[in-house]
């Protein structure tokens, strides 16, 4: 069902096939030429036995679901249908000699790419981004782009977030198709493939790994610049593929209340192998110091000189996120660059009344988190979705920690409820799939400083092998805390940094003390507050975990709950504590904003002076 709400925001109504997304899609590795393919394609909806359209329905809005309003289609996408997409474009005349990919930010949830008839490949997961070399592929003049997007939705086991084809409750309209930029990129043949820096500010350095596209030579090489501001700090050159160490003494350090960062550039060049003198020696005694230390030092006397056959721009920040003493004795808290700071976060899921999961804009999807900030939050976890990349890059320079929440997978039945003594069974090729794509989310994001926590489970929402799956994250990025069980069926002690209760009480619970995780409260609240002219479907049943009569009642609500988050960072060594949540979604009306974003129920500055003792000297946890 798709409910034709008329509900959208401010930012909703600016939205044009012109402007819509315009923005530089990856700022954690910018190259200076792109295209944006956003804006309008053809589409059409047909059921799969039909096989490919002879015509297209009409036009849609790219990147909008095809279910939401600023698609300008709000169809639904049932699992026996195809979802078509069908445009025309030119390849510029400044790229010849170069290849070209094709970027997707997200398809929800399994997409087959065709260039000119040609298939260039297929992709399963709906969250992360994905790219295809097109180059053989392509002619000159205009080109021919089709999509064909299957989606079961609820009906399927794979990674869906809170979507399903029957929303109510706490279960949101679906996603399907195209919902973050396409883009056309041009690349050398070889070419940077990723950029990987991982700060360590007890031994002030920034470890770099940079991945290449392809098969690398000797001859070729990485070079390496960090910057603040304008000025050099640290600069060195490594063989392509390996690893490299750039030293940042007296760092800068990155937090909410100072966000700073770094600038980094990678730059891929060529050089004399530098190995022997004239790197004339037999390929086979060159091999014998591949990955040594005689290798990198070789490489970094090379003298700074080479032209880049491929720059991309990066940033980093000097943080650390750790467990470690705090004052209540015997109870490990979260540290942030080696000091305890409480993490005062907020519930927040990212849903829009106009472009569900995707933002109508930059500015409405960076508003969210200005607001936070400005009522005194300091925290927020992503809740079961994965943002656009430009999300966690606002994150970064705004100042606001992130818990990123693994998307949830699974059938209903398989869903762990409270009560629950073991964990659900899944198929061998469902948990290839969710690790497929926990794996994706990890190796999209973690180039993202403001990130310091991963969440695998929720509430036991298909969880399974809870342990493995926590020890497999912390093995993928040890620089972050992993909270393997969000609330309910705790199975992973010892691969789990965190002990994490939800609690919808009028007074919060408070969490088991644990001699070798911080605690923290990964969900409370839940103030319902219906405001008539903002809400999904009026005149229909909405709901909050307990309901407010008026705005004074709901301040009174709130205060009363967060006096006693405060108390428990005194005196129990609480951790962190997240408020369900920024904004109402759909039926449900237990935000501090309204869906629309266009009313706040509590003024932010109320929120910010109820939180500052959570900030005190005295109350550190």
């Amino acid at each position: 069902m798709v409910y034709p709400t008329e509900l959208t925001t401010s930012w909703g109504r600016s939205v044009t096939a012109q402007n819509a997304w315009r923005s530089y899609p990856r700022p954690q590795m910018v190259r200076a030429q792109w295209q944006n393919l956003n804006g309008e394609w053809d589409y059409a909806i047909a059921s799969d036995a039909a096989g490919k359209p002879s015509a297209m329905d009409g036009k849609i809005l790219v990147p909008f679901a095809v279910e939401s309003k600023l698609s300008g289609v709000r169809k639904a996408l049932l699992p026996e249908d195809r979802l078509w997409y069908k445009r025309n474009f030119a390849i510029p005349s400044g790229w010849n000699g170069q290849n070209v990919l094709l970027h997707f930010g997200a398809v929800d949830h399994e997409a087959d790419v065709w260039v000119n008839g040609a298939l260039v490949g297929s992709h399963k997961g709906g969250f992360t981004p994905f790219a295809f070399d097109v180059t053989r592929y392509l002619k000159a003049g205009d080109n021919t782009l089709e999509v064909r997007v299957a989606d079961p939705t609820s009906t399927g086991s794979q990674p869906r977030g809170k979507q399903s084809l029957t929303p109510h409750g706490i279960w949101y309209t679906p996603v399907s198709g195209i919902w973050q930029t396409v883009w056309l990129e041009p690349v050398p043949r070889l070419h940077i493939a990723e950029v990987r820096a991982v700060p360590d500010i007890d031994q002030g350095r920034l470890d770099v790994e940079v991945a290449m596209s392809g098969e690398t030579q000797d001859s070729d090489a990485i070079r390496l610049t960090a910057r603040a501001g304008k000025t050099v700090i640290a600069s060195t050159v490594v063989r392509a593929g390996r690893h490299a160490v750039l030293d940042i003494p007296n760092a800068h350090l990155w937090s909410p209340d100072d966000p700073y960062l770094y600038d980094l550039t990678a730059e891929l060049i060529t050089v004399q192998p530098p190995l022997g003198g004239d790197g004339k020696e037999p390929k086979a005694a060159r091999r014998k110091i591949r990955f040594t230390a005689q290798e990198e030092q070789a490489y970094a006397a090379l003298p700074p000189a080479g032209a880049a056959r491929d720059t991309v721009q990066s940033y980093f920040a000097m943080r650390k996120i750790s467990i470690g003493k705090g004052r209540v004795e015997g109870q490990p808290v979260m540290l942030l660059n080696n000091k305890p700071l409480f993490q005062n976060g907020v519930l927040d899921q990212g849903w829009w009344p106009d472009g569900l999961l995707t933002p109508p804009s930059e500015e409405a999807m960076r508003s969210d988190i200005v607001w936070l900030k400005k009522a005194g939050f300091n925290m927020l976890r992503k809740h079961i979705k994965v943002e656009p990349a430009q999300y966690y890059a606002d994150a970064d320079r705004l100042g606001i920690l992130v818990w990123q929440d693994m998307p949830t997978a699974g059938l209903e039945g398989q869903f762990v409820v409270g009560a629950s003594q073991s964990q659900a069974i899944f198929t061998s090729e469902a948990m290839a799939q969710q690790q497929l794509e926990l794996s994706r989310m990890i190796g999209h994001l973690r180039a993202f400083p403001s990130i310091v926590t991963w969440v695998v489970d929720n509430e036991g929402w298909g969880q399974y092998d809870s342990r493995t799956l926590a020890g497999f994250v912390k093995s993928m990025d040890s620089s972050r805390l992993v909270n393997a069980d969000s609330g309910w069926l705790d199975v992973a002690a010892g691969a789990s940094d965190l002990l994490d209760i939800h609690t919808y009480e009028e007074v919060p619970n408070a969490p088991s003390r644990d001699s070798a995780r911080a605690v923290v409260i990964g969900e409370y609240g839940g103030i319902g507050l219906p405001m008539r002219k903002h809400l999904w479907r009026p005149g229909e049943r909405n709901w909050g975990y307990q309901s407010a009569t008026d705005a004074a009642d709901y301040l009174a609500r709130y205060k009363l709950k967060f006096n006693e988050i405060v108390r428990q960072a005194r005196e129990r060594g609480l951790s962190a504590a997240v408020y369900t949540q920024t904004t109402d979604v759909e039926d449900e009306i237990n935000g501090l904003l309204t869906y629309d974003r266009a009313a706040s129920k509590v003024p932010p500055e109320d929120l910010a002076r109820l939180a500052a003792p959570l900030y005190s000297k005295d109350t550190q946890p």
